[in-house]
């Protein structure tokens, strides 16, 4: 395994498809066939009922803001390039609950419970999920 930058995600043999679909423009989940429950982060077994009987399921890409925070200073590389920038907490429609940014959104449209829509930002060699309005797509 080659060392990966502290800002982007480590891709294994176990990540590999979901960056996979990223790059391709899906959102993917674990799902559990024992307790039948969506999941994320992705994780080799189920948070909810431990069973080892999960698999990959593209998600709907469907999301509702839970809570923002508008980050206005960072001094760690990239993000300081990228301030202003939306930290978000999102749940997503298939019930789990991801942290994210939120783009092309302006800071006073941002409301709790507005609708939002799976996107991608590349970055170096990886696809990033992020979400923005899911009115504007």
């Amino acid at each position: 395994m080659t060392a990966t930058p502290a800002n982007l995600p480590d891709v294994d043999a176990f990540t590999r498809p979901y960056w996979d679909a990223a790059a391709e423009g899906h959102l993917l989940l674990r799902h559990c066939a024992a307790c039948d429950r969506a999941h994320h982060y992705p994780r080799e077994f189920c948070p909810y009922c431990w069973s080892e009987d999960v698999r990959w399921e593209r998600a709907s890409g469907r999301a509702t803001l839970y809570t923002w925070s508008v980050v206005h200073r960072n001094d760690l590389p990239p993000f300081g390039e990228r301030v202003p920038y939306v930290a978000a907490v999102v749940d997503l429609a298939e019930g789990p609950r991801m942290m994210t940014e939120v783009v092309g959104v302006a800071e006073g449209d941002l409301r709790i419970g507005m609708e939002l829509r799976v996107a991608f930002r590349e970055d170096g060699d990886v696809a990033v999920p992020v979400f923005g309005s899911a009115s504007e797509r």
